[in-house]
Order: structure tokens, then C-alpha cells, then sequence
């Protein structure tokens, strides 16, 4: 067997192949060819993003990826509001439900008060604390 081209660092085109490929594959298991990838920044004066969301639809679902909020502006509702944008997306392309996971040493409280609810936790991830996995069903429209 040849040896593995090992990448370590900056490794977004091989990661970025792989995924398309994963995707591939996962379309022709289950029909579902929506995927979107999504992200929503705030910037700040100088253009610097200050906060932001970026996860992706598929199938039903969305998976919140990543939520950051710089540190000055943590508790002033800025990350209470994208997540919101988020779902709003969310509900937009027709998803039910919303799945993200936390690091007990990040905000697993905050999401718990938006709403989410604890679906796994997942012991030493990072060793000496829990990631813990998330969901919240979304309102469906009722038609008029």
C-alpha cells in the first residue's frame, strides 16, 4: 500500500474534497440534493467581523457550524440574534430541526435558554470535558 499523503495545518481543498465527495454519496442514499452551505457576520467599523454564524441545510435539517461572539460584545444580545437569523434561514429553505453542538467550557446554558435541547453528551471531547450535541424542533407555518 502507498503511503498517505498526510496534510497537517491549512488543509481546506483536501477538507473541502472530501466533503463533495461525502455529499455525493449522501444524495444518492437519500434523494435530498439541497445543500447550501450559509454564514451571517457582524462587522465592525474597520470591516473586521466582530461575530458571526455559519453552518449548512440539508435534508430537513441544519447544522449551526459555528456561532462567535468577540468578547466585547458577549450578553448584549448579539449572538442571541444570530442564532435567530440562523433559524430563520432555517425555517426559509424548509427545515424541522436545528442541530449544533457546544464544549461544556463554552455556552451549552445558552443554547438550553434558546430553546435547545441536550440530545448526547460525549465524555473527554476535549479530555476533561463533554461536547455536548443539541437540537430544537422548529414551528412548522400552519397554511392558510
Amino acid at each position: 500500500m502507498e503511503p498517505f499523503d498526510f496534510c497537517v495545518g491549512e488543509c481546506g481543498s483536501i477538507d473541502r474534497y472530501l466533503a463533495d465527495r461525502i455529499y455525493e454519496f449522501n444524495v444518492g442514499a437519500t434523494s435530498y440534493a439541497d445543500g447550501e452551505s450559509f454564514a451571517a457576520v457582524r462587522r465592525d467599523e474597520s470591516g473586521a467581523i466582530v461575530a458571526g454564524v455559519s453552518g449548512y441545510t440539508w435534508g430537513g435539517c441544519c447544522y449551526v457550524a459555528n456561532l462567535w461572539v468577540s468578547e466585547p460584545l458577549r450578553a448584549r444580545g448579539v449572538g442571541r440574534a444570530l442564532l435567530a437569523a440562523a433559524e430563520q434561514h432555517a425555517k426559509a429553505r424548509g427545515c424541522r430541526v436545528v442541530f449544533l453542538s457546544s464544549h461544556s467550557f463554552q455556552a451549552p446554558g445558552f443554547y438550553e435558554k434558546m430553546g435547545y435541547v441536550r440530545q448526547a453528551s460525549i465524555a473527554d471531547h476535549p479530555v476533561g470535558y463533554s461536547n455536548i450535541v443539541f437540537a430544537k424542533r422548529l414551528a412548522q407555518e400552519k397554511a392558510g
